[in-house]
């Protein structure tokens, strides 16, 4: 019992002491990098990658690599040859994830239609084409419930519109008005808004870009998703 008792002890050590190493190398590593590459850029973090000898490096919301030296930057995709994913593609895609309960849901415009038992958050600016673009195929969507949320990250005027359909006595009207049938929307825009929070909330969770849409898994869609794509993701959620 002695024996294996010290053998146990020996394996849970040596598995401390190669964690401590490999956390000392990934943070030489990242000190090296973030050195070269100065203030202009902020490396978030420096972890091994699938591939012996290379490092994933998260500068913002982008990944790079490196050698272990941190000599080199390489821009690119890793891809598994035998299964064919892109490991890349995946690892990005986890990091955009968000929980969907941090979503404050008093925040944004909120529309159901049918039984609205499948959920979608859209980050949207007013001004913003792309967002006009996705309203008119969310139109197609039923059974669904939209909580859209406004960042004026566009121009000033986003900002005023923003106000001015929060504001409103209805402001899913107000919005789709103006999203669809390109009614300028009006009246006051000195109410209490949420604007301030949902900036706030898009430079958290790195959301520079509309319309960016989430779903209840916290998967992140940037663009104007074809709504093939968004019934395709709805149908993989339980």
């Amino acid at each position: 019992m002695n024996k294996f008792l010290s053998a146990t002890a020996l394996l849970f050590a040596s598995l401390l002491f190669s964690g401590y190493a490999h956390a000392q190398a990934e943070q030489q590593v990242k000190t090296e990098i973030q050195k070269k590459l100065g203030t202009n850029a902020k490396v978030r973090s420096v972890t091994a990658s699938p591939v012996s000898g290379l490092y994933e490096v998260l500068v913002g919301n982008e990944i790079f690599y490196t050698d272990t030296s941190g000599k080199y930057l390489i821009q690119g995709e890793i891809i598994e040859l035998a299964s064919g994913k892109n490991l890349t593609e995946l690892r990005q895609a986890d990091l955009n994830r968000i929980k969907w309960a941090d979503l404050t849901q008093a925040n944004a415009i909120k529309i159901v239609r049918g039984n609205g038992s499948r959920q979608l958050a859209v980050f949207s600016d007013p001004n913003c084409g792309y967002c006009k673009r996705l309203e008119k195929s969310l139109l197609q969507l039923d059974n669904v419930t939209i909580y859209t949320y406004l960042i004026p990250i566009l121009s000033p005027d986003s900002a005023q519109k923003s106000k001015q359909i929060w504001c409103s006595s209805d402001p899913y009207k107000s919005y789709t008005d103006w999203m669809i049938n390109g009614i300028t929307p009006s009246g006051k825009s000195d109410c209490n808004t949420p604007l301030d929070k949902n900036m706030a909330f898009a430079k958290t969770y790195g959301i520079t870009g509309t319309p960016t849409l989430f779903f209840t898994d916290g998967s992140r869609f940037p663009g104007a998703v074809q709504i093939t794509d968004i019934e395709k993701k709805f149908s993989t959620l339980k």
